[in-house]
């Protein structure tokens, strides 16, 4: 009689080392033991939870014990100087710096670096995001793709063209319920960058940001 063999059953350590990777894995989540860095992006229009995504994927490297180093431009004052604040109010410390060359200046020796309001940085920003990758950092950028115009803001669109990954979130339209993209700014005021919450801008769907006040 023919008997077929099994295949050996995994050891149980190099199943638990599978499970690990899996629970940390995000896109392209870098462990400490391997080599080589990667840019994401998380980008969207106003109230469509970048911040919130962003201080989600630092804690859970800081919980898989990565030395995290978070950055915020100085020009940003709405919520303090020394903190990442979502619109639900959760928070992360972070080291405001006045250009993106700076972050460079603070970043050594750290696995995971987080970048908020993107947006407002100058356009080293690409070429900052790229030498930390290429010391094998996970770099995590957050802003806005567009200003209230609906245009490329900003370095974003650099940046996005470089990262290995791009996840673009969605507010929800306060004129019809339906997914929005666009920040819509309520007041008169053409300056392209204007600080401010829910008294200055909503988010719209296309259809809704091109009615305009009508």
């Amino acid at each position: 009689m023919n008997v077929k063999r099994l295949p050996p059953l995994i050891p149980a350590t190099e199943s638990l080392k599978k499970a690990n990777t899996l629970v940390f894995n995000e896109e392209v989540f870098k462990r400490k033991s391997e080599l080589g860095g990667s840019i994401e992006v998380v980008c969207g229009s106003m109230f469509s939870g970048k911040t919130e995504e962003l201080i989600r994927r630092l804690n859970r490297a800081r919980i898989a014990r990565l030395k995290v180093e978070i950055f915020s431009p100085k020009a940003d004052t709405r919520y303090g100087e020394n903190a990442l604040v979502s619109h639900n109010s959760n928070f992360i410390p972070s080291t405001p710096v006045e250009n993106a060359s700076s972050i460079l200046l603070f970043a050594s020796d750290v696995d995971v670096v987080g970048i908020d309001e993107a947006q407002f940085f100058d356009d080293e920003l690409p070429d900052v995001c790229n030498v930390l990758a290429n010391r094998g950092v996970r770099v995590i950028v957050a802003g806005l793709d567009m200003d209230f115009k609906g245009e490329p803001f900003g370095p974003m669109p650099a940046v996005m063209a470089i990262a290995d990954s791009v996840t673009k979130l969605q507010a929800v339209c306060v004129r019809c319920g339906n997914p929005a993209m666009y920040s819509y700014r309520l007041v008169a005021n053409d300056k392209k960058i204007l600080l401010g919450e829910k008294e200055t801008y909503e988010p719209r769907c296309r259809t809704c940001y091109l009615l305009g006040d009508r």
